[in-house]
């Protein structure tokens, strides 16, 4: 869903995928050059059926790919966040523990 949505808003530019270690968790980031969201819709597009509105394209999707994406991550210990500045673009983060344990 991140990756779709950062080649749906991506007109020209770049997308950029990457991972690091941090800790005892691995941080997965999705960056894209797209238009950006606006600071007073960060917090609600986590939430089933918001969308962020762009007058200049039609709406698409239903608004749940985030929330369900959020959920799947916060299942296996991780979470999902998001930093945008409009005009610049927009970097999904999420990042899911890791045990090097394994059971034999």
């Amino acid at each position: 869903n991140l990756l779709s949505n950062a080649i749906k808003f991506t007109e020209k530019g770049s997308i950029t995928l990457s991972a690091k270690k941090k800790g005892k968790e691995f941080i997965f980031a999705v960056m894209d050059t797209g238009p950006g969201i606006p600071q007073d819709m960060l917090a609600g597009i986590f939430e089933p059926f918001v969308q962020v509105v762009d007058n200049k394209k039609p709406i698409q999707g239903t608004g749940l790919g985030l929330p369900i994406s959020r959920s799947l991550v916060q299942s296996h210990g991780g979470d999902l966040w998001v930093e945008s500045k409009m005009g610049e673009g927009t970097t999904f983060y999420f990042s899911l523990p890791f045990d090097l344990h394994l059971k034999q």
